[in-house]
């Protein structure tokens, strides 16, 4: 038998092992066999299903079962001002009925069967505006039971969290004032009028919910609201604790704010998804950057609990460990994915681990008790900043294993050099620019990063499969330009001011073309794939096998007399769904409004790259089964579920008026 068959063999006894003795807690924590009770499938965000009607063997048969339509269409219609964004929830299906929310915030209950409207309620949280970073977009809600009764949560635009009943889909009068509570209620700098702060997607943790936030940090501002987090007793909407990403006063980790910049330094908010064990009754909190996103001159120091992932006891706030991933940020590399949690096995040791994918194209593996690491994590000497009055971190963390599952430094090695004359075009562009290694900080005269700002693990995360121990990230070859300019004193209170940009994500003032001069004639600068999808056996933190998303620019002119194969599409995200045989990956480009948003090097893509795709291979080679190509682009996580006997794969679509709700199926027995 050949070696990598006995390790599979092995991997799959050890975590049936595993499996069998921890078997998890039913109830809130867990979903129900061929349901979806969480955006992550389950509060440990596996997003992992052990359904198995459609299979290898028959995935090409899929066809579209159902569709619904946004239930805010004529919403939007009846006012510009309320053109929603992207479609990026995730529904939720439990005890027979499916649940989403549209961009406008409204929630619906739908037949699982057909898709037909059971309720919708409209919060009506759009009628103040656009609100926080994200405007009119929602990234799911949560479900909690008791057994008895039903509710569904949800985070809107307007900084609310309301509760209804699951089954009528009216507001639950025991919960907060008439089924809803104010999240802003004691956050400092802010105000309904500013509309700095939008809540995010809740998290159920046995009877307590939890909830982040997503704040504007674009503003050139010193003073901005802090991204505290909040539980709420899930049936009567109490407040029973809060934790202050920006420590406050006499609390661990306000020392890390150097010159008293606690005070008024604000974000760091958990704007991701945050995961839960109900064992331990930890939840999982990974945090954002500070005020502002490329510019910390006027807040030296680490910035904890910044950019970190943070562990907390459900019941009562209580900070168990923390992790911080970047000391004092200056690249946007908020943690924006979910942790999974995975049970694993390394040199013969159970663990329960946490997993946090990274915009750093890392991995970081922790013992989900402790906060120990599962393997080495070491403080590295990284360069220092230019910019006048600005602080740097001496050192960031960098782990040992996994190794990274993407390009990381803008720098010489990492140049495309599919031909010498590519390689030494590359190398004058790239001269154009401050650049090195990972962690090289924002210039005066611009710093090209990579990965960049929406590069990397972005935020629908990963995926882990319980049976074989195999973690699944999509990520993105995407560098940005960093950049760093002085600031009109009379619009700001800050003396400089960062800004972001590159292929697919616009420009930055000050450096014209930037976009164009970060490639060679429409070509990416850096090596290939441009998108991919990883396999990381989490048993030896290696590599299992790495595949390419989009056959990318193979028909450009200079590269027409190479066989390379396929380079990686022009995608924005890559949302990945594990079950029993199959891993799906959604695909799509960048939309905003509707509007398509692509890197220079689309113009050479494969047409196949214009699609708007849902991937399906075989979660063990890695080879490529088929390609479903969907009615609308896809900027959500799928799901699955069976019902009568069925097994459904759903994904929400489309932006705006457009956005919908499919359902793909295998064709039903006649």
């Amino acid at each position: 038998m050949p070696v990598e068959h006995v390790r599979l063999l092995l991997s799959l006894v050890l975590a049936a092992v595993v499996a069998a003795g921890s078997a998890p807690v039913r109830g809130q924590g867990s979903s129900d066999a061929g349901e979806w009770h969480s955006w992550g499938g389950n509060a440990q965000f596996t997003r992992y299903s052990p359904l198995d009607r459609i299979a290898p063997h028959n995935v090409a048969e899929l066809e579209v079962a159902w569709r619904w339509q946004t239930a805010d269409r004529e919403l939007q219609a009846a006012n510009p001002l309320w053109r929603a964004g992207r479609n990026e929830d995730t529904p939720l299906m439990a005890n027979g009925v499916l649940y989403t929310v549209t961009g406008l915030g409204l929630i619906a209950a739908l037949d699982p069967a057909t898709g037909q409207t059971r309720w919708v309620h409209d919060p009506r949280s759009y009628e103040q505006g656009r609100w926080g970073a994200v405007g009119f977009i929602q990234r799911g809600l949560a479900y909690w039971t008791d057994g008895t009764e039903e509710r569904v949560l949800v985070g809107t635009i307007d900084a609310h969290l309301i509760s209804l009943d699951a089954r009528t889909g009216q507001p639950d009068a025991a919960f907060g004032d008439g089924g809803r509570v104010d999240l802003l209620v004691g956050v400092p700098r802010t105000s309904r009028d500013a509309r700095h702060v939008a809540a995010r997607r809740p998290l159920v943790a046995g009877d307590v919910v939890v909830i982040g936030s997503s704040i504007s940090d674009r503003p050139a501002n010193r003073e901005m609201p802090p991204g505290s987090v909040h539980a709420y007793d899930v049936r009567s909407g109490r407040r029973l604790w809060t934790f202050y990403t920006v420590p406050r006063e006499f609390e661990a980790g306000y020392e890390t704010w150097l010159n008293g910049s606690a005070e008024y330094s604000g974000n760091a908010n958990v704007w991701a998804g945050m995961a839960y064990d109900p064992e331990l009754d930890y939840v999982y909190l990974p945090t954002s950057t500070p005020t502002n996103d490329y510019y910390g001159g006027q807040r030296p120091g680490d910035n904890l609990f910044a950019e970190s992932l943070v562990c907390l006891e459900a019941r009562t706030g209580r900070r168990v460990w923390h992790f911080q991933a970047v000391h004092h940020g200056l690249w946007d590399y908020d943690f924006a994915s979910t942790p999974v949690l995975a049970d694993i096995t390394v040199d013969g040791r159970p663990i329960k681990a946490v997993i946090q994918a990274s915009k750093q194209a890392f991995a970081y593996v922790f013992d989900r008790a402790t906060g120990e690491p599962v393997w080495p994590i070491e403080e590295r000497p990284v360069p220092e900043s230019t910019v006048p009055g600005e602080w740097t971190a001496p050192t960031q963390p960098f782990p040992t294993r996994p190794p990274p599952f993407d390009l990381q430094g803008a720098t010489e090695e990492n140049l495309i050099d599919f031909t010498p004359e590519l390689r030494q075009r590359a190398l004058a562009q790239l001269g154009q620019f401050d650049h090195g290694p990972l962690f090289t900080p924002p210039s005066l005269r611009g710093t090209l990063i990579l990965p960049g700002i929406v590069g990397g693990a972005n935020w629908p995360g990963g995926a882990f499969d319980t049976e074989t121990g195999l973690f699944y990230v999509a990520s993105r070859m995407n560098p940005s330009l960093v950049k760093v300019s002085p600031v009109d004193p009379a619009r700001s209170d800050l003396q400089y001011r960062g800004q972001a940009g590159g292929p697919g994500q616009g420009g930055v003032g000050g450096v014209p073309d930037a976009a164009s001069r970060m490639t060679v004639d429409g070509l990416p600068l850096f090596k290939p794939p441009y998108f991919r999808v990883t396999a990381i056996d989490m048993s030896t933190g290696e590599q299992r096998w790495m595949a390419p998303l989009g056959n990318g620019p193979v028909d450009h002119p200079l590269l027409q007399d190479l066989d390379l194969g396929p380079l990686g599409g022009d995608y924005h995200r890559g949302s990945v769904l594990v079950t029993k045989g199959l891993l799906f990956v959604s695909m799509s480009a960048m939309h905003s409004q509707g509007v398509p948003q692509r890197a220079a090097w689309s113009e050479w893509a494969d047409p196949d790259d214009e699609l708007n795709l849902l991937y399906a291979f075989d979660k063990l080679s890695g080879e490529l089964l088929h390609t479903i190509q969907l009615d609308g682009f896809s900027a959500a996580a799928p799901m699955t579920y069976e019902h009568e006997g069925r097994q459904y794969v759903v994904v929400a679509t489309g932006s705006g008026p457009d956005s919908a709700v499919v359902a793909l199926g295998l064709p039903e027995q006649e």
